[in-house]
């Protein structure tokens, strides 16, 4: 049995949220690159080399992204051969994004759901955990925003509905929030499992790189398929209307009742934040 300390877990997941909100993956950078040259509108091209340029200065002077520096989401694969040793992990986690917010001057976005009282360190993060095979711990911090955060949903579909339904469903989502999750976005859409586990299910599906693809061919075709009827809806970057809305479109999914089609729609904004380690 590997012994990971808690300590590990703290500078890393530190680290994380700082990178994380300061310096945009490159894999989100040649994807916006790219969208330059698909986008049809020339005020949706120049608005998306602004959100690079923008990108690129975040980087070079050490500084936020976006002002929302978001809610600490964790996605946390254990391994079934490791000890946590020292403390608890899911203290760990929380005490590396306590350091993070603090040390790395963002802005703290967790309140109390009525009193709207910040708890003043963006705690507690949300710390969704897997047990796998092997001996060490993978760590993903997925900062999230709210304005895009807030044009999620799940719906209760009815089986008849099947897949046009959920692509009607995700569509009209993306139509509703306009440009207030900052397009373009990238969509992460959960189908099956029952209520629950299609919300995680459209989260999760945010961690696949842009650009690649589901591996069942048919939901791959799906995933397109959903990409051009968003594009098609002529929102365009940051909402000035054009024919890039949306970067990508990626689905999990998993068997569910015969007697339900639960489907869900979570939107990550254009600063798609999110790094990962493995310790």
């Amino acid at each position: 049995m590997r012994e990971v300390h808690t300590d590990s877990i703290i500078a890393a997941v530190e680290n994380l949220f700082i990178d994380a909100n300061i310096n945009l993956s490159q894999n989100v950078f040649d994807a916006l690159s790219q969208a330059i040259e698909k986008e049809e509108s020339s005020v949706g091209k120049e608005v998306i080399r602004e959100l690079i340029n923008n990108a690129n200065i975040a980087k070079a002077e050490h500084m936020p992204i976006c002002q929302d520096t978001g809610l600490a989401v964790t996605f946390v694969e254990i391994g079934q051969d490791v000890h946590v040793v020292g403390g608890m992990l899911t203290d760990a986690i929380a005490e590396g994004v306590r350091r993070a917010y603090q040390n790395g001057y963002l802005r703290k976005s967790c309140c109390d759901p009525f009193s709207r009282k910040n708890t003043g360190d963006n705690t507690p993060p949300i710390i969704h955990t897997h047990i796998v095979p092997g001996d060490t711990i993978k760590i993903v911090a997925l900062p999230k925003g709210g304005g895009s955060e807030n044009y999620g949903e799940v719906r209760m579909l009815v089986p008849s509905q099947g897949k046009e339904g959920v692509k009607s469903f995700v569509v009209e989502m993306v139509t509703k929030g306009g440009p207030n999750p900052c397009p373009p976005i990238i969509v992460g859409v959960g189908i099956g499992g029952n209520f629950e586990t299609s919300a995680l299910l459209s989260k999760e599906a945010l961690m696949a790189p842009i650009g690649q693809r589901n591996p069942d061919p048919a939901i791959a075709a799906f995933e397109m398929e959903i990409l051009d009827a968003i594009n098609k809806t002529g929102i365009g970057p940051q909402g000035y209307g054009g024919t890039v809305t949306a970067l990508d479109v990626h689905i999990k999914m998993l068997p569910c009742h015969i007697a339900s089609l639960p489907a869900a729609v979570n939107i990550q904004c254009h600063a798609h934040r999110i790094k990962e380690i493995t310790i």
